[in-house]
């Protein structure tokens, strides 16, 4: 079962790195887009990367469950508590930076279901500032989740590559 926990929390990570990294990799082609070409391109992230989110979520889950699983002490548990911390910081800057700029981006988009009730969760009471503070906010927040995903990623990369102590959950 241990390793079962460690497969799917090395994918679910890769998978919240991965969707980070694309939005990251798009940073030099975006900022050369003008204010019409940029809000025309901001909306085909959804409903994509909104499902996708939910590994983020699922990921931050699983490694808590892992590193319940994993005893405490040693390199094996300080590397998936790591990977854990990382994985939260990943989330918390979506919520304080990424998200506040979503609700301003899909402001006249037509959401329904799920979608609308997410985006309009915590919307600014006030109008934001002119777009391109906005936009760098919205894209240097993915850098800064890109490279913190992947160091979650190395760090349960090395959680679940390191032996197992004789007796411990995975060992055999």
């Amino acid at each position: 079962m241990v390793r079962f926990v460690e497969i799917v929390a090395v994918v679910l990570v890769a998978i919240t790195m991965a969707l980070t990294l694309a939005h990251a990799l798009e940073l030099p082609g975006k900022l050369r887009l003008d204010r019409e070409q940029y809000f025309a391109v901001q909306t085909i992230y959804y409903p994509g990367f909104t499902i996708g989110g939910g590994a983020e979520i699922l990921g931050i889950l699983v490694l808590a469950l892992l590193l319940y699983l994993t005893p405490f002490g040693g390199a094996r548990f300080l590397w998936t508590l790591s990977a854990l911390a990382l994985l939260v910081a990943v989330h918390g800057i979506y919520w304080v930076f990424t998200h506040p700029v979503n609700n301003f981006w899909v402001r006249d988009v037509e959401l329904s279901g799920l979608g609308s009730t997410f985006f309009s969760a915590f919307a600014p009471k006030t109008e934001p500032g002119d777009w391109k503070s906005l936009r760098d906010v919205w894209e240097y927040s993915h850098v800064a989740r890109a490279a913190l995903a992947m160091l979650s990623l190395i760090a349960i990369t090395i959680a679940v590559t390191s032996a197992h102590a004789p007796g411990e959950p995975g060992s055999g």
